[in-house]
């Protein structure tokens, strides 16, 4: 794996440039990725170029021996784009522009846009395209960031119909597809359709999916169209974007198949604090990051990759400045969490940023070396991490053991049509992934339509639409398979199948659901050593229950090798069921000491330590935030 920094010499006097570049040759770091904001430096005015200051930059990196990633600029249109072109903002949920001062202030859907930034776009690639040193591009930055995949523009609103018309060819077809009769809201034409934001209450959730599915396709095609300039005029490249964690507001299966490799922005403590974990969790891993979080984007972004090749582009390297709190990582842990990036198959990791930014929005966000040039804590832990890297070898890929089945599509239905507070498909697969990850075992995140050839545990935390392609792989898997609550609920419309839920498992899972109801907390049906919450359902059928709370509800149903779940997959109930499981796949994963990971791979297994309590491995004794490999 190789390592980098997030480098922005427009940033810096040009003098510091050469002693940048030594010494980020001296951390061991053999990539940097630049320009990714640079559209004003680089296009000053409409039509006029600077490329003198970029031409130097690129020299200075390259003589040092440094490989570049260059970005295309286009997260950051330039003002005097915005003002020659007014409607290519984004209008937000509530009608009012997303304007300029920041970054990510345009529609994917205003076709002026576009072209600008296909123009740009081939600038910058018939410049560099063949420059020896460019051994890499990245498109845009974070799509979505700040919550800008939807945009509620009237040029969103026209791209919308088409795609419509496209889809459905009659509009007697979508309104049936759409149970449009339902409050009197059929259509005479697409041209009548509005965008599903401002109704007096909920859109048709049918609508809201078609325009979530909509939305995701504008940026694949926004990124398409990038990655077909670079193709032509940089050829042999690799191609990158960079993700974000516990982010769903496009399909990252989609975009992966269009790129060479899938990268990633990897920020545990800023994610932990930001997202829904327990303040027990957040006080207990402040400084290191729940011991899940990394590895569930690496594994999941490394599923949606074309090959399975994936990076992190961006690795926090200490406190950032967007959380609700921002508290520095123990001190070892940024070197725990690039070497964790090699043990899941990483190919490269950049340290975001080189230098702490004494200016403008990111003047708190940390770097590898302060406001003031000196090291920073994680200049030395960089360096530290590429001299293991070295002593390290083949360390071989992660081996495969068990699949979690995961769509985009499972997560916008349960946005849409919660059914009860905070109910998500993303967060019902970290907790099987988490669950997975105590007992030591590597996961694989496949999409609906992937092989499952391999595997002797398959877990479907939540799919309400299960496509036909993903009902046959589990019909002719060997494998034990968990299947979460909702799956196979709806329809790809998002209404409910005939025969009720879970609709095409009904066979492979032997019940019916004839009702389900979300519980409230306090709601709790209680089992010997585990208990449900949050959701139920109430099945009838051949199945037997597993299961059984001490009120006489169900929690499970076993069918063969198929087990069903009635409540809410988290907590007890799902490491009950996974223990259950393990055992009738014959897998010997006992449970791990508290926020000790495992990731298997061909040579031996890695174990990183994020708990609290030294722990003995292989005879030698592993503290917190330390991280170790033993050879087969």
């Amino acid at each position: 794996m190789k390592l980098g920094a997030c480098y922005y010499p427009e940033h810096w006097p040009e003098e510091r440039w050469p002693t940048d570049a030594r010494m980020m040759r001296e951390a061991g770091l053999i990539r940097v990725r630049i320009g990714e904001f640079a559209w004003s430096r680089i296009e000053p005015e409409p039509g006029r170029f600077d490329w003198d200051w970029l031409d130097r930059a690129i020299d200075v990196l390259a003589n040092a021996g440094l490989e570049i990633i260059l970005g295309t600029p286009t997260a950051t249109p330039p003002k005097w784009l915005v003002d020659l072109t007014p409607d290519m903002v984004a209008l937000d949920r509530n009608g009012r522009p997303r304007g300029f001062g920041s970054r990510r202030h345009y529609c994917f859907s205003h076709t002026g846009y576009r072209e600008e930034a296909k123009r740009i776009t081939r600038a910058v690639a018939d410049r560099y395209g063949q420059h020896p040193a460019v051994v890499g591009w990245q498109t845009d930055n974070e799509y979505g960031c700040h919550d800008t995949v939807q945009s509620f523009s009237p040029a969103a609103r026209d791209a919308f119909r088409q795609w419509l018309a496209d889809r459905y060819d009659a509009i007697d077809t979508l309104n049936c597809a759409w149970g449009n009769v339902f409050w009197s809201m059929e259509y005479r034409s697409f041209d009548e359709i509005e965008l599903p934001n401002l109704t007096v209450t909920e859109a048709n959730p049918s609508h809201w999916l078609a325009f979530r599915r909509f939305s995701s396709d504008q940026v694949m095609a926004f990124n398409a169209a990038q990655v077909e300039i670079l193709r032509e005029l940089s050829p042999g490249r690799d191609i990158t974007h960079n993700a974000m964690g516990f982010y769903t507001g496009y399909d990252h299966f989609a975009l992966g198949a269009q790129l060479d490799v899938l990268g990633w922005d990897s920020y545990p403590l800023g994610f932990l604090e930001q997202f829904r974990f327990s303040e027990e969790d957040k006080v207990t891993y402040a400084r290191t990051g729940h011991p899940d979080i990394a590895a569930f984007h690496h594994d999941l972004y490394r599923g949606c990759a074309k090959g399975g090749r994936w990076s992190v582009l961006e690795q926090q390297p200490g406190p950032v400045n967007w959380a609700r709190n921002n508290p520095a990582p123990l001190p070892g842990m940024v070197h725990l969490w690039t070497m964790e990036a090699a043990a899941h198959g990483a190919e490269m990791l950049c340290y975001f940023r080189w230098r702490q930014a004494p200016f403008a929005q990111e003047q708190m966000h940390a770097g590898l070396l302060r406001p003031d040039a000196e090291p920073a804590p994680a200049f030395a832990e960089a360096r530290r991490s590429f001299e293991a890297l070295a002593a390290l070898g083949n360390h071989g890929k992660p081996v495969k053991q068990v699949a979690i089945v995961f769509s985009y599509d499972a997560e916008w239905i349960t946005q849409i049509q919660p059914q009860g507070q905070d109910l998500s498909a993303l967060w019902a697969a970290f907790e099987c992934y988490s669950a997975l990850r105590e007992r030591g075992l590597n996961v694989d995140f496949v999409a609906p339509a992937a092989p499952l050839d391999g595997y002797k545990l398959v877990v479907v935390p939540c799919l309400p639409h299960a496509p036909d392609a993903i009902v046959a792989a589990l019909e002719t898997s060997n494998a034990q398979i968990v299947i979460g609550p909702r799956s196979g609920s709806k329809t790809a419309e998002l209404t409910i199948p005939e025969g009720l839920a879970p609709g095409p498992l009904r066979k492979l899972a032997g019940v019916t659901v004839s009702r389900s109801e979300s519980l409230r907390p306090g709601l709790v049906h209680r089992g010997d050593g585990w208990q449900l919450t949050r959701w139920l359902d109430h099945v009838e059928g051949s199945a037997e229950a597993e299961l059984v709370c001490e009120d006489g509800t169900v929690a499970c149903w076993k069918n063969g090798r198929m087990r069903t779940l009635a409540g809410w997959p988290e907590d007890s109930l799902i490491r009950k069921v996974i223990g259950l499981t393990l055992a009738d796949a014959g897998i010997d994963a006992p449970a791990l000491p508290m926020g000790l990971r495992r990731v298997t791979t061909q040579a031996g297994s890695f174990w990183f330590n994020y708990g609290p309590l030294t722990v003995e491995i292989e005879g030698a004794a592993l503290a917190r935030a330390e991280w170790c490999f033993v050879r087969n």
